[in-house]
């Protein structure tokens, strides 16, 4: 286990984010993961809730972008508007220091106002599989640079 998160060769944007955010540790689940991902491999990962499994996939996502470059290059489906909604926002903390751009689309907004911000350049969607859909049917949504695909609570 690392005990603490310059150990896990991560930018050091990301370690100063989450030093801002107060954690000090990595957790067994973030220990485990994040170094699994950045070597470039798949992961399932399981574990209770309040554990950092967001931080888990959030961080090694978000080491290997490329923020500003232009097209979507990260996405992430999550269930329900409310987990993609934070999701989104746990993504934009993590990459503050960064300029990370990430949009979170779901139902019950309007297209227009989300059509817009893909246009302008967005780095990582967070979205439920609904809304990418559609987004993907309108040609909205071009995935076609994505590096990394998360399923969360898949």
């Amino acid at each position: 286990m690392h005990s603490d998160f310059s150990q896990l060769n991560l930018r050091a944007e990301l370690v100063q984010a989450v030093t801002d955010e107060g954690y000090t540790e990595p957790t067994p689940i973030q220990s485990a993961v994040i170094p699994a991902l950045l070597a470039g491999q798949d992961v399932i990962g399981q574990a209770q809730t309040g554990t950092g499994k967001t931080a888990a996939f959030a961080l090694p996502l978000l080491q290997t972008i490329e923020p500003g470059l232009g097209p979507v290059q990260a996405l992430i489906l999550a269930p329900t508007r409310e987990l993609a909604m934070q999701v989104s926002q746990a993504i934009f903390t993590y990459g503050k220091h960064l300029g990370v751009r990430v949009l979170a689309v779901y139902g019950g907004q309007p297209y227009a106002r989300q059509i817009s911000r893909l246009q302008k350049g967005v780095d990582v969607v967070v979205g439920t599989p609904g809304r990418l859909l559609d987004l993907i049917q309108r040609k909205s949504l071009d995935l076609s640079h994505v590096r990394v695909l998360v399923l969360d609570e898949a």
